[in-house]
């Protein structure tokens, strides 16, 4: 019986897909597409987290992210030979190597770049006459005797420097080497000699035999310590005076160390360890943080001083840069789970939608299997390995696809989503179809959604789903969304929100329906009252459906806010840093701009307006308006001391801002800045241009336009003012809230034409000017300017793996949900495609021309289509209104780049986002409707009307 069993289900299999090859293929594609999307967004994220994690510690100064240990000289209380024996190479390398294998997972330690010595920590005061003094201040040089230097660096001139005879500390001669950096500062060469004093005895002399270049000059070994590669000129922080004196470090024999024991320099040993990144992961960040805690201060450090010493110490910022990479790591990952979620919600949806199109075109076949005694269990059973023969495959070939498209190492994530995505197809099929089918059946009447109540059951059940969807939002309206970190209830808001919308326009849908179809019936013609009632008797309006489009609408037009925010947060910034297109300035903040090159530059091709500023920082508030906050007309606190922290001298210096007011304006009207009518400057009157050499004097009143922080502490009363550029009295006449190439909140804006002093400082300009003709207009004119780009300073902001990964990621999750979208508008309407060929060939016979047809396939479709259509926009209008609260683009669009503006970017819905998603729905239900009838009038009325067909 088992056997004949067995033999009956392999021929079931068979016919069932030879008999119709076309829907289990375009079931295994479904699969297949959906099951790489899944496995490929675990694998994606993993990928940048990771790409991120690596670039953070590669680009990080190599001082922060060494894991360096050090300790001090051994004792004096130890035999001469024990002290001098510890310091030397053998010993340093021993440790080294235990340290290095000591080194806990994941952290690895890039052994190429491995470093360790002896060095001063105390600089030594260079007395010798040879050496500049910039202000009278001898130069102070540190010593060191590092492993490594013939791998590291390239010999320019003399001899490397070597140990003839064995170092001692009693030694008072040996050599060592500098960079080419450090000799041409230092005026040092090949033979120079300088002189440490000894505790005892006379003083160490150190010869440089050798000029040296690094190979590597951003490598560990040169960047972990800058001195060594390059002197610096610092300030005295001894002297009452600003005075200046170098500082810089010798590179002594590597093992002349013993030298420095007897040096008052408190040597120190070190051992020095550059993280190599090759090997983590994304995952990998909190157990590294974990690691270098320990070692810091924990268990690791007790080992490394079981190693190194009792004395020994653990000093890094690795630890900072993991963190930092894992706080951007934080911010991003809500805004992808939002993604995530939405889209794996309209897959689900799209996959359930199939399964209910496949029973439907099967149900008159179960029906009868049912009918002649066939079980529940027989007819899944069967339904269930039909289904698992093509799922499955197609399931581990998408997982398959996911793994050779993005590389990673960890595999499991994503073999679940691809495992979870054949389950529910394997699942939802059979499932379906068997509880359609717990009763044999009877053909039954048809069921039209204006005149059919939904049953208690249903009933009851939508209404639960209701609440608990309402709640959930209302709850998640009430906590905010900014609590940090991934939650469900945050990622799953255009879940919640489809849901109700879904449910609440179903329900409604029947009313327009139902007063639309009475006066369509008193018309002359059929097809408007016919495409009504069709369209209310439809299935294609079901929950199911719209569910599936009102999520995709949402997620997509949350993606395409996010991506359009993104954007306009980085033009934003790029403009706040440039001020126009193109910027002309000099390098010091006083450097005026020649009349010559304002004119070279204003005739070049390509720029369509130029605005000269001349910018004076620092400009005094008068004594009167410096304070604190005031109260303005309506008597309301003005807060104006807030910025300033109470910090008087921030309260009292602001910054002017001298234009053309003709030019100005027109340069802020075309980048979309703040402007002002330019008659508020005019400069007439008191405020009259001065003729050629005649001073301001202080008695003129010149009117302003000022931000609105220093409007306030000015209020409208005139007020003295002492800058470069002459001496007057000021009036605020209008407020703007920003100013071009300033990203101060605290301005005056005078007219140039009014100042003492009127040649500018910054050239801004619009247009698209060729870069190399404008920097070679700059550079011509015999100084040095800065010329900086728009569109330069944009591509600044998508430099870091994590940023353009998780923008990647949001694209295809925009693309995925209009994908499916379209899908599911596709599979409700040819789940009723035979009903409508059915319908056109009973109607052709009856005189319904082609046109007639076309229109009453259109009209049919066109309020599911309006219905999904507009809950979409409402359901995206209302997902980005509930999470904009609680979500920073700054993370996205400009975390990573120095000296860009991280004040938080809050997400806006992006019109286009919202409307063209849904204007591509109802095209395509038009387009398909259109099909559908070119299709059916191809075909004779005889073939659809054959025995068999649907009543």
């Amino acid at each position: 019986m088992s056997d004949g069993k067995r033999a009956a289900s392999a021929p079931w299999i068979r016919t069932r897909l030879r008999t119709a090859p076309g829907a289990a293929a375009a079931l295994a594609v479904l699969v297949l597409v959906t099951a790489f999307l899944a496995a490929a967004f675990p694998r994606a994220v993993d990928a940048y987290e990771t790409k991120g994690l690596r670039h953070d510690i590669r680009l990080a100064d190599a001082g922060r992210s060494a894991v360096e240990v050090s300790r001090p000289q051994p004792g004096l209380e130890l035999p001469r030979e024990r002290r001098e024996a510890g310091v030397r190479t053998p010993e340093l390398k021993r440790i080294g190597g235990a340290l290095g294998k000591a080194m806990p997972d994941p952290l690895r330690a890039e052994m190429s770049s491995v470093a360790y010595g002896v060095r001063t920590l105390k600089p030594v005061l260079a007395t010798e006459p040879w050496l500049p003094r910039p202000d009278t201040v001898p130069p102070q040089l540190s010593y060191t005797a590092q492993t490594g230097l013939k791998e590291h660096a390239r010999l320019v001139e003399g001899a490397w420097p070597t140990t003839p005879a064995e170092v001692t500390s009693t030694s008072r001669a040996v050599r060592g080497a500098v960079t080419e950096e450090t000799a041409a500062a230092l005026n040092m060469k090949v033979g120079s000699t300088l002189r440490l004093p000894t505790a005892v005895g006379g003083p160490l002399t150190v010869t440089v035999t050798g000029i040296v270049t690094p190979r590597d000059p951003r490598g560990s070994y040169w960047s972990a310590d800058p001195l060594v590669r390059t002197p610096s000129l610092i300030p005295d922080p001894a002297s009452p005076f600003p005075q200046n004196y170098w500082t810089g470090t010798v590179l002594l024999a590597e093992d002349a160390g013993p030298a420095l024991l007897a040096t008052a320099t408190e040597p120190s040993l070190f051992w020095r360890f550059p993280p190599d990144p090759s090997a983590l992961t994304g995952p990998d960040g909190a157990r590294l943080t974990a690691v270098v805690n320990s070692l810091e201060s924990g268990p690791g450090l007790l080992k490394v001083r079981a190693i190194a010493g009792d004395t020994a110490e653990v000093l890094t910022g690795l630890g900072h840069i993991v963190q930092a990479n894992a706080r951007m790591r934080d911010a991003i990952s809500p805004v992808i789970a939002v993604a995530a979620l939405g889209i794996g919600s309209v897959a689900a949806v799209v996959l359930v939608m199939t399964g209910a199109l496949i029973a439907a075109r099967r149900k008159a076949e179960l029906a009868l299997m049912r009918s002649r005694g066939g079980s529940l269990r027989g007819i899944g059973g069967r339904l269930l390995a039909e289904t698992a023969v093509t799922v499955v495959p197609a399931s581990a070939l998408g997982l398959l696809l996911a793994v050779l498209a993005v590389g990673e190492d960890r595999w499991w994530p994503a073999g679940l989503a691809a495992a979870g995505v054949g389950l529910l197809v394997c699942v939802a099929l059979p499932l379906r179809t068997t509880l359609q089918h717990i009763r044999p059946t009877l053909h039954g009447a048809r069921e039209d959604m204006v005149s059919a109540r939904p049953s208690r059951r249903r009933t009851v059940a939508e209404l639960t789903l209701l609440v608990l969807a309402v709640g959930a939002v209302t709850a998640l309206r009430r906590r905010g969304t900014s609590g940090g970190g991934t939650d469900l209830l945050v990622s799953g808001a255009p879940v919640l929100v489809a849901l109700i919308a879904a449910l609440v326009l179903v329900r409604l849908y029947p009313l327009p329906l139902r007063l639309a179809a009475r006066p369509m019936a008193r018309l002359r013609g059929a097809i408007g009252f016919l495409s009504l009632a069709r369209a209310g008797r439809s299935s294609a309006g079901g929950a199911l459906p719209l569910l599936a489009l009102l999520l995709a609408l949402a997620t997509a037009a949350f993606g395409g806010s996010v991506i359009a925010g993104i954007g306009d947060a980085r033009d934003d910034a790029a403009l706040t840093a440039v001020g126009a297109d193109a910027r002309v300035s000099g390098k010091s903040e006083r450097a005026t701009l020649p009349d010559e090159l304002v004119r070279t530059v204003r005739d070049l091709d390509g720029v369509r307006n130029a605005a000269p500023l001349r910018v004076e920082f620092g400009v005094a508030m008068p004594e009167s308006a410096a304070g604190g906050g005031g109260v303005d007309d309506s008597g309301t606190d003005t807060g104006a001391d807030s910025e300033g922290g109470g910090d008087a001298a921030g309260a009292r210096a602001t910054t002017m801002v001298g234009v053309d007011p003709a030019s100005y304006t027109r340069l802020a009207r075309t980048t979309g800045l703040p402007d002002f009518p330019s008659s508020l400057l005019k400069a007439t009157g008191a405020s009259a241009p001065l003729s050629e050499g005649t001073e301001s004097g202080p008695e003129r009143v010149l009117p302003v336009i000022a931000s609105p922080a220093v409007a306030a502490r000015l209020g409208k009363e005139q007020h003295a003012v002492d800058t470069l550029s002459g001496d007057f009295k000021v009036q605020v006449v209008g407020t703007v809230e920003r100013v071009a190439s300033l990203a101060s909140t605290n301005f005056l804006i005078v007219n140039s034409a009014s100042l003492e002093q009127r040649a500018p400082t910054t050239l801004l300009l619009t247009g698209a000017p060729d870069p190399g003709k404008l920097r070679a207009a700059a550079d011509g004119n015999g100084e040095e300017f800065v010329v900086q780009l728009r569109s330069e300073e944009r591509a600044r902001y998508v430099n870091t793996p994590m940023q353009a990964g998780a923008e990647r990621i949001y694209l295809a999750a925009v693309a995925a949900g209009a994908g499916y979208a379209l899908l599911a508008v596709l599979l409700s309407l040819l789940q009723t495609a035979p009903e409508r060929k059915t319908l056109l060939a009973r109607l052709r016979t009856m005189g319904l021309t082609t046109g007639q047809g076309r229109r009453l396939l259109a009209f049919e479709a066109t309020p599911q289509a309006l219905l999904a259509a507009g809950g979409g926009l409402l359901t995206g209008w209302a997902t980005i209104v509930l999470l904009s609260p609680g979500i920073d683009l700054v993370p996205l669009a400009l975390a990573g780049v120095a000296g860009s503006d991280t004040s938080p970017v809050t997400l806006r819905a992006d019109l286009w986002s919202l409307a063209l998603p849904a204007a591509g729905v109802v095209a395509l239900a038009a387009a398909v409707a259109g099909v559908q009838a070119w299709w059916a009038s191809r075909r004779g009325s005889i073939t659809e009307l054959r025995a068999g067909d649907s009543r």
